[in-house]
This record gives structure tokens, sequence and C-alpha cells, in this order.
């Protein structure tokens, strides 16, 4: 059963290395993740399952001890999923897609070593009813299953955003970031998938994942952080 999730942004930028000289912009996003993660800990899960979206050579399940990087983003920064697992045997794995990596960057950060880790990369077109099928599977996987879910909003909040401004995306941001604050598993599990689409909203699969993976559970939510830097919906949210 799932018993705690933390929802957190998944840009690479999250990584100080990677912004560089813009790192102190997301200081608050990068401390409310910490907090989240914190909840996850205090539910001593049995379980933690990091899910995030990913490209067709990431998606699927990833083993602890997997290993990530940010060479794509110009940076000499590697990450491991988790504390297990052979070091050799990770290498030859596929490696963790970028909002994977960036979570096991957070729990590194977090000196996270409170319960065995996994991993899944999603495909962001993955239908609704299919994302809430995986995640009453990821719930079935122990007694005490913990979500760290990454993923973005739109990414058309402004005129410098990657998708350019949409007028649309500020209410989608906002009523997905209603849900995830009040643990709404309808509004969730409803949020247009070819709407989303057109705004390159990250998180919409790994948050309907998260949706299945609560049915029956019974958690209470609450929202740590919001903001649109870069013209981007971050949003930082618990489930306990």
């Amino acid at each position: 059963m799932l018993v705690a999730a933390a929802v957190c942004p998944c840009p690479p930028l999250l990584v100080p290395e990677v912004a560089a000289g813009a790192a102190s912009e997301l200081d608050a996003a990068r401390t409310a993740c910490i907090d989240a993660l914190g909840v996850l800990a205090a539910a001593r899960p049995d379980l933690l399952i990091v899910i995030g979206p990913a490209d067709v050579d990431g998606r699927g399940p990833h083993p602890e001890g997997t290993q990530g990087s940010f060479k794509g983003f110009g940076v000499d920064l590697d990450v491991r999923l988790g504390l297990a697992g052979d070091p050799a045997d990770a290498r030859v794995e596929r490696p963790l897609p970028p909002s994977l990596a960036v979570g096991a960057w957070l729990l590194a950060r977090a000196d996270w070593a409170d319960a065995p880790v996994e991993g899944l990369g999603v495909g962001e077109a993955l239908e609704a009813e299919r994302c809430a099928n995986t995640g009453r599977e990821l719930a079935a996987r122990a007694d005490r299953v913990a979500l760290l879910v990454m993923g973005d909003g739109s990414a058309c909040r402004t005129l410098k955003a990657p998708g350019y401004l949409d007028e649309r995306a500020v209410s989608f941001d906002t009523e997905a970031s209603r849900a995830l604050a009040a643990a709404d598993l309808a509004t969730l599990s409803a949020l247009d998938e070819s709407l989303a689409y057109e705004l390159k909203v990250a998180g919409r699969a790994p948050w309907q994942v998260l949706a299945g993976a609560a049915e029956g559970a019974g958690l209470s939510g609450r929202l740590l952080y919001e903001d649109a830097p870069y013209g981007v919906g971050y949003m930082v949210a618990t489930w306990f």
C-alpha cells in the first residue's frame, strides 16, 4: 500500500552545478524538495520508487544502483540511484533518464538510507488508464510503499518559456497544483492528456501514476512550493 509520496519538479537546473550562476534562483525549490523527502523518510517505507518522465530509451524499470549523468548538460557529474546494488552491474544497465537522475541527486543530497530504491521511467504520452494501472501495481509491491514523483507543469507560462506563451498554461497548472495540494485523485486522473501534451507538461503521466497508486490509501496532501521560474510550472507537494 502507498503510505507516502513526494512530488518534485525534475529540471536538471535543480542541480546547482548545472544551473551554475543561476543556482540561487531555485534555492527555495531545492529546500522544499528536501523537506518533502523528510516526509517520505518519516513514513518508514519498505520500498521507495522514483517515477519520472522518460523518452523511449529511459522508459521502464531501473534497479537500485543504476547510474545517471549530467554530462549531457555540460557538467561532469554522475549520480547513482540508491545505495545498494553492484556498481559494476549498474554500469551495464540503461542509464537513468534525466528526471530520475535529478531524483537520484535529491536522494543523495538528503542522505537517503531509509529504504531500498527503484526507478521507473514513464512515457509522457502514456494514457491515463494505463498510468492508473501502473500506479496500482506499484502500490502492491510492498506493505509500505513510498513514491518520489518527478515532473514539471506547463512549459508555456511566459514568452521566454521553452514552449513560448500559451494562455491556457496558468489554468492547467493551477488545477494540477490544487489537486496535488489536496491529494485529489479524481482531478489528477481527469487531467486532459492532449492539453497536457500541447502545454509541454512533463508531470501529467507521473501524477496520474501517483493517483492510481493512492487509491484506497486515504492520504492527505500539502503543497510546499509553487512557482514558474523560466516560464515552467514547478510544484512540490507531499502526500501522507
